[in-house]
């Protein structure tokens, strides 16, 4: 897919595919169920996808799982899906990942942050360009988890190949001003989900990553839709039936001081909600407490009720 052409599709709701791991002991893909999962996200109107994200456990996968969990969706969707395929790791390691993806019809690539102790504002530069360099597909750098500067961001952003920027640093004074200074193309991804969407987008984000709209398509879009609309308070109204989903998500869970443990079993028992498979997580993911489970139920519910309240999604986006 052109780069042009890719740059356009981010300009959308990004939905994450959760990894499905069997419930018996044997810890292995079920690969039909992914497939399965991605139809029907598709068939809800989802055209943009994240596969191999960090929602999809990427961290816990083995090099050929990470490849399975992209193939999959490049297989399985329409020629009208656009397909993100997430990479990280050592820059080797990334570069032949990412080469891999392409391969198989990946359609970008998203490039997780550098989780390295030690790190130099030109050193991540490099690694974001190096694999830019490596692809012929466009790349989008994941800005999270670290501090970044608006000359770190102009330098990421004036590579030729990089189409995209997914900001996922709650930082929305400096969001903006990177918007302002940085003379790119890039398109701006908001990638913290639908809480802030709106706000990012009023600053200049074009487009945003699911994180209840993962369980429950239809609300991600209708925020879309509200504000390419530029009907604002429909968007915040939709927006707020997602934050007690969300509030949960970014809890610790039972006897945890890390935060957002739940984050991935919180959208696994969404998706069983849904009708669709979650499965269980790996570690160093727990499973939810049977209270936070029946919390997670209680949120998805709370979303259903919203929106028979609201008019549905646009015809065409299904």
């Amino acid at each position: 897919m052109p780069s042009a052409e890719v740059a356009s599709d981010l300009k959308d709701v990004a939905a994450g595919l959760l990894t499905p791991f069997d419930d018996a002991d044997t810890d292995e893909i079920l690969l039909a169920e992914l497939s399965a999962t991605t139809d029907w996200l598709y068939d809800e109107g989802i055209r943009l996808f994240l596969a191999g994200a960090n929602i999809s456990e990427y961290h816990s996968l083995s090099r050929q799982e990470r490849i399975d969990v992209v193939r999959v969706p490049c297989e399985t969707l329409p020629a009208d899906a656009t397909v993100l395929a997430g990479v990280g790791g050592s820059t080797k390691t990334a570069v032949d990942l990412a080469r891999t993806h392409e391969e198989h019809g990946a359609d970008a690539i998203m490039v997780m942050p550098p989780h390295h102790t030690f790190k130099h504002e030109r050193g991540v530069a490099d690694y974001y360009g190096r694999i830019a360099d490596a692809v012929d597909v466009g790349v989008v750098p994941y800005l999270r988890n670290f501090e970044v500067t608006v000359g770190l961001v102009e330098a990421i952003a004036d590579h030729d190949n990089v189409v995209g920027i997914k900001w996922a640093i709650s930082d929305i004074e400096l969001f903006a001003e990177c918007v302002a200074t940085v003379d790119s193309d890039v398109v701006w991804v908001c990638g913290m989900a639908e809480p802030p969407a709106p706000a990012y987008y009023l600053e200049g984000a074009e487009g945003f990553t699911a994180g209840a709209t993962n369980v429950e398509p239809r609300l991600g879009l209708a925020i879309f839709e509200a504000l390419e609309a530029g009907d604002v308070e429909r968007a915040r109204d939709l927006r707020d039936l997602a934050q007690p989903f969300m509030n949960l998500r970014s809890e610790p869970g039972t006897d945890n001081v890390y935060p957002g443990a739940n984050s991935v079993p919180v959208l696994k028992t969404g998706l069983e909600c849904a009708g669709q498979y979650g499965g269980p997580v790996r570690e160093p993911l727990v499973e939810l407490d049977d209270e936070d489970r029946e919390r997670a139920e209680r949120a998805y519910d709370h979303i259903q009720d919203g929106l028979r309240e609201q008019s549905p999604v646009s015809p065409e986006r299904r």
